[in-house]
């Protein structure tokens, strides 16, 4: 259990995991944008075309709306999915692995299984920025009391802390078998390209470890 949680392995998978995250979330997040607001209000928003207009009437700002909680829960989702996995791997090492005989078949049951453990507790740490970013995002106009801080106030003083895990039970429905298809399906995957392509380069053998 304690090579589970050496400090550079843990620091190299929270670090990566973390730059990745905040990377993907600013490119991702007009999008997003556009499709949340097509969602809780569809009666405004007919169309893909009318909505990134009436978006942009607000300034190209209005795109990025709720992109720091997004950040930050990304960071902290990636960080703990990455870093809980990877942890749990190293903790519970599959006995079939590293072994000379070359058809010996790993255990493609267990990373589906790390995978839903790890969804679980990406769910606690994103769910409250998740929340935070929808209310932002159907925000219209600029002034005061549309910023994230400003909403993630108003939340705190209506309804205390609860008002941050709104929707925790599909939350976790959601996340627990996304991440175990997530990084079961990438084992499983890696093990049968090295099965049934065995003149594979060794670059990339090294990505499927």
């Amino acid at each position: 259990m304690v090579e589970a949680l050496k400090p550079r392995d843990v620091t190299r998978d929270i670090f990566s995991a973390t730059l990745g995250s905040v990377f993907c979330c600013y490119v991702g997040q007009p999008f997003d944008t556009v499709k949340v607001r097509m969602q809780t209000n569809p009666a405004l928003y007919g169309g893909v075309f009318q909505t990134v207009k009436k978006t942009a009437a607000e300034g190209i700002p209005a795109f990025w709306k709720g992109a720091v909680p997004t950040a930050m829960g990304m960071a902290l989702e990636n960080a703990m999915a990455f870093g809980v996995n990877e942890a749990l791997k190293r903790a519970f090492p599959d006995p079939n692995l590293g072994k000379t005989a070359s058809n010996e078949r790993p255990d493609l049951l267990r990373p589906f299984l790390m995978g839903s453990i790890t969804g679980c507790c990406s769910a606690m740490v994103l769910l409250p920025s998740e929340v935070v970013k929808a209310k932002t995002q159907v925000t219209s106009g600029t002034g005061a009391g549309t910023s994230s801080n400003d909403i993630m106030r108003q939340m705190m003083k209506r309804q205390g802390l609860k008002s941050m895990f709104c929707g925790l039970e599909a939350q976790l429905m959601r996340d627990g078998p996304f991440y175990a298809f997530f990084f079961g399906s990438y084992d499983l995957l890696c093990y049968l390209f090295k099965v049934n392509v065995p003149s594979m380069p060794d670059e990339l053998r090294f990505f499927m470890r």
